[in-house]
């Protein structure tokens, strides 16, 4: 009896030591992120940091739009983070035939107003039935970020616009917030996981309306067998988040998350060809 006491006594002291250091890690992120706030292009309009092409209002309702969420209070612009990466590596390939464009998790209602934006081309207002119709959108993210991504499809089928693809990397739902239940207007869904370290990702996804999503998988990865060394990220995020954050910067991981999106996208233009 004494033995199991004491056995349930470590277990309770190891929660609270892992909820004391999240708690530290979001503290610590906060004030990083406000202190970087002044200088970030966070505080630019959220179409003037991500479209190199300056075609941001003109694009055609058919034009492929990529939201991608980071985790955490991460700015949307920070290249050490596979969101981010992911989304320069289609920018630098898709120039002006893709709309792709990073968010902040807690910057979805932006987002949303961004896609709405897009959609209505070259003219104001609410897109018509017609362009919502021809949406092509594609949603990503990690963390918070996986979960803000679904929050956004819910927002965009309240609006009527459907979504090709959503993709979320070891998503952590916010309170409130459900990221296992995949809506109706999202056509492919897919969900990449850990469940060894903390915080732990939704283990599986599912579709509102079997017969109009599709779950391409919930695909577990394991990071007790192997280590990754994550350079630029902070050694306390390596050290009580390991599993977590070792899944955001698995390169295995987010070359599948990218074909899973190229694969929803018009073939590549390349300059040459057109000359």
């Amino acid at each position: 009896m004494h033995r199991y006491r004491l056995l349930r006594g470590r277990g309770s002291l190891n929660l609270i030591l892992r909820l004391a250091v999240a708690a530290m890690l979001m503290l610590a992120n906060g004030l990083q992120a406000w202190a970087d706030d002044a200088a970030s292009k966070d505080s630019k309009p959220p179409h003037a940091a991500n479209d190199p092409s300056g075609l941001v209002g003109r694009n055609s309702p058919s034009t492929p739009i990529v939201i991608g969420f980071v985790g955490g209070f991460i700015r949307h612009d920070d290249a050490v983070h596979s969101t981010v990466i992911l989304a320069r590596n289609l920018q630098h390939d898709y120039a002006s035939t893709v709309h792709v464009e990073t968010f902040e998790n807690r910057r979805v209602t932006d987002a949303r107003n961004t896609v709405l934006r897009l959609l209505a081309g070259g003219h104001r207002g609410e897109p018509t039935a017609e362009e919502k119709r021809a949406a092509r959108v594609i949603l990503y993210g990690h963390s918070w970020g996986a979960s803000a991504a679904l929050l956004l499809a819910r927002q965009l089928q309240t609006s009527g616009v459907p979504v090709v693809l959503t993709v979320q990397v070891d998503s952590v739902a916010k309170l409130g917030q459900d990221d296992a239940l995949i809506p109706g207007n999202v056509e492919h869904a897919a969900n990449f996981y850990q469940s060894n370290g903390f915080p732990r990702g939704q283990k599986q996804i599912r579709a509102a309306d079997a017969g109009r999503t599709q779950i391409l998988g919930n695909f577990r990865f394991d990071y007790d067998s192997k280590s990754l060394a994550c350079p630029g990220y902070p050694w306390i995020a390596r050290t009580f988040m390991k599993s977590h954050i070792e899944i955001e910067c698995d390169p295995e991981v987010w070359q599948r998350v990218e074909g899973l999106i190229r694969a929803q996208l018009p073939p590549i233009v390349r300059e040459t060809a057109l000359q």
